[in-house]
């Protein structure tokens, strides 16, 4: 059996979506993009006083053309995670704008060199299926920023990446790149390789950035999640409630755009929601508050029938010690257990603006704990337990049972060298190090051997020749030098 959570009861999960739509019809919303606005008007919305408002048949026409599932591709054309059911899968945050040095264990602005290393260090990563653009290098121009974290997570990590676009135009070069991989536009939509994340601005509004790249991500068929992020008690009700009535009105008006421009586009119901701490003036990930409206919304999005994202399993800590793991462990195992489809955090710090890569390899031993839990408890040849039980009394042990060789691996999960089992004397004889040492080493370890290549060369002058052009159209002269900063 596979455990679950549950945080709402089905009365209250048709209550708050029934609020809002009502929300939807009579408050709206703001939509600051012509073009989406005429969209709305023409299938039936009502524009009044600057606000959209959406009817109940925009509403049910949006959830009756969205799938119910999609899988995403990685880069060879393989598939690797089904949206779907209870189905869960981890992606680092995106777009931090510091990293956590691990030699020096300070933050400062990350490379291209940070980069490439942490695209690398995910090919490594096993309970980490999907990559993320995860954070912004500060040596090129903000204005390709975007696009150029995704030309290099399809450089150096085949695995799907979740990623989105700053401006409208970054948005024409990443369709660009995602294209020189797969092919052709048919190719792209029959095997997705990319998620674009399009954040509305709580309280209910839509601007013309993030309108736009809906709707261009919908033109193209690339899957879209919908990313709220309400602040409970500053940009949101303070009520756990109040934030999912408007949660949901806001997800369900990005569904409405997506499917309105292309009827069947992949869309996640998703978010980055926090409660507000009005005493530092901060939005804390890691409380439990937050964790409980994003189980809580995917619930309700599991109960439109749409596939599930949220940004939990990640940390406010500044370093990655015991509040680091609490707060990532905690929201890892909530988020498997309410059978989120796209878990997005690991590697995460301070408040979504930070990656580590040494937590980064912790969290993906964090991930395989949280899917060995959803895995659940069943019988392997257990019944009837008497001969077992004679076979113990007898030998006085199952080192080497048959029953424990054939059931060993599947029943028990053996994490690396980042988990510490050893005894204390066995642990201070190897070095005694601390869980930050055996992370660091982990880090280096891995990224020191030699990777095959994770696209063609043909596929490689392409992705450069797109990349190029446009960061000399922003006046840059040419790339940062593509190379590592360890390994290879």
């Amino acid at each position: 059996m596979r455990p679950r959570l549950k945080m709402l009861d089905d009365a209250l999960v048709e209550r708050i979506v029934a609020e809002a739509r009502e929300v939807l019809k009579t408050v709206g919303v703001e939509v600051h993009n012509d073009q989406v606005v005429s969209l709305i008007a023409d299938h039936g919305g009502r524009v009044a006083a600057g606000r959209v408002h959406l009817s109940d048949d925009l509403i049910d026409s949006a959830l009756a053309t969205a799938p119910h599932a999609f899988t995403l591709y990685d880069g060879t054309g393989t598939a690797v995670h089904e949206m779907a059911g209870d189905n869960t899968a981890f992606t680092p945050g995106s777009s931090a704008i510091t990293i956590l040095d691990g030699s020096t264990h300070r933050v400062r602005p990350p490379t291209t060199a940070d980069y490439i290393d942490y695209a690398r260090l995910m090919r490594s990563l096993e309970h980490i299926k999907v990559q993320s653009t995860c954070m912004v290098p500060a040596d090129v121009a903000q204005e390709v920023s975007d696009s150029y974290r995704l030309f290099l997570s399809l450089l150096y990590c085949a695995k799907p990446v979740v990623t989105g676009a700053f401006t409208i135009e970054g948005f024409e070069v990443m369709k660009d790149l995602l294209l020189a991989v797969r092919g052709d536009r048919r190719a792209l939509q029959a095997k997705p390789l990319a998620v674009f994340s399009c954040c509305p601005t709580s309280p209910l509004k839509w601007s013309e950035t993030t309108s736009q790249n809906t709707a261009d991500c919908a033109h193209w068929g690339i899957p879209v999640e919908v990313v709220p992020m309400p602040l409970s008690g500053f940009t949101a009700p303070v009520t756990l409630v109040g934030t999912l009535v408007q949660h949901t009105a806001e997800a369900v008006s990005g569904l409405v755009i997506t499917q309105l421009v292309r009827p069947g586009t992949p869309v996640l119901y998703g978010g980055s929601p926090a409660v507000f701490d009005i005493r530092y003036e901060t939005t804390p990930m890691g409380a439990v508050e937050t964790m409980m409206i994003d189980c809580a919304y995917a619930q309700i999005g599991a109960s439109l029938g749409l596939p599930t994202q949220a940004y939990i399993s990640l940390s406010d800590a500044k370093l990655l010690d015991a509040q680091a793991g609490l707060e990532t462990g905690m929201g890892a195992v909530l988020a498997v257990l309410a059978g989120i489809n796209s878990i997005s955090g690991p590697g995460m710090l301070d408040f979504e603006s930070c990656q580590s890569l040494e937590k980064l390899v912790v969290d993906n031993e964090i991930c395989g704990m949280a899917l060995r839990l959803v895995d659940g408890i069943q019988p392997r040849e257990d019944f009837p337990a008497a001969p077992l039980m004679e076979e113990l009394l007898r030998d006085s042990h199952l080192l080497i049972a048959d029953h424990t060789l054939r059931h060993l691996r599947e029943e028990v999960r053996f994490p690396g060298s980042v988990i510490d089992r050893a005894g204390r004397r066995r642990w201070q004889d190897e070095g005694g190090r601390t869980l930050g040492e055996r992370a660091h080493g982990e880090v280096t370890r891995l990224l020191s051997g030699e990777e095959s290549p994770c696209v063609t060369d043909q596929t490689r002058v392409a992705l450069v020749e797109r990349m190029t052009a446009a960061a000399q159209g922003c006046g840059m002269d040419r790339l940062p030098e593509l190379g590592s900063t360890r390994g290879t």
